[in-house]
């Protein structure tokens, strides 16, 4: 067997969370160029069809709330019935909701920091729970089952002003990443997280010129918004490369948040 037959073999699948925009529906472009038969899960039911009708045949549309446990369970299910196997779990679902602690007269509604949790974090772990334990059930590949790739931020260290939710999530995301990796070795399950920096998606949509350009300043080479393909390309290397495991990849170009 090659070092990337996750890619190559017949049995290639693969499961997206946060799949109908941004770095989920790149990573989806990209791993379904390769001939990898997907499951896109996402709530925006609207967005994930046309993301599908786009992919063909190899791509299968899941309704899914990551918040709600039910939903997360009956989408898993769904996606174990249209794949066989699940060999790469990608956790791309999030939000960046801001929101500073207090404006000096009120504080933060604490709803609005659950909510962020809810989704970056609690609803990733669910979703990883299930993943891996079907992932279990796969046949072995040199040892391997299966790779979980969770999407972290920046953020995580380098949080900015109103972004006390945001950051304390991701954060959660990277200090997941070890204690995933050895519960699961054991099964031959990899799990690697993927810390972005500033990434042209729909997020980044709303900012105006100016906000663009102090921003771009922050990133020393090259000093612009990251392509949302190259986060995906990372993401198939991630898939391929066998020895990566139990880590936190930084893709930021080398920014420096203040």
């Amino acid at each position: 067997m090659t070092p990337d037959s996750l890619l190559t073999a017949d049995s290639r699948t693969a499961l997206i969370t946060g799949a109908a925009s941004g770095l989920g529906a790149a990573t989806a472009r990209r791993l379904a160029a390769g001939g990898t038969r997907l499951a896109l899960l996402d709530r925006d039911r609207q967005a994930l069809a046309d993301l599908a009708d786009e992919l063909g045949v190899a791509a299968t549309p899941i309704d899914v709330d990551v918040t709600e446990p039910e939903s997360v369970e009956r989408a898993m299910a769904a996606a174990v019935a249209v794949l066989g196997e699940i060999r790469i779990c990608v956790n791309a679902a999030g939000v960046a909701t801001p929101g500073r602690v207090t404006n000096g007269v009120r504080p933060l509604p604490l709803e609005r920091f659950r909510q962020v949790v809810d989704i970056n974090l609690v609803g990733m772990l669910d979703v990883i729970r299930h993943c891996a334990t079907a992932m279990c059930g796969n046949t072995a590949d040199e040892g391997e089952r299966g790779v979980i790739v969770n999407v972290a931020s920046g953020a995580w260290h380098q949080g900015q002003r109103g972004q006390a939710a945001y950051a304390a999530s991701k954060a959660g995301v990277v200090g997941l990443t070890l204690p995933l990796a050895r519960d699961l070795a054991e099964f031959g399950i990899r799990v690697v997280t993927v810390a972005p920096g500033l990434f042209d998606t729909s997020m980044a949509a709303g900012f105006s010129d100016a906000l663009r350009a102090e921003l771009e300043q922050m990133v020393l080479f090259p000093s612009r918004l990251g392509d949302p393909a190259e986060f995906a390309s990372l993401v198939e290397h991630i898939a391929a490369n066998r020895y990566l495991n139990a880590t936190v990849l930084d893709l930021d170009a080398g920014i420096r948040m203040v």
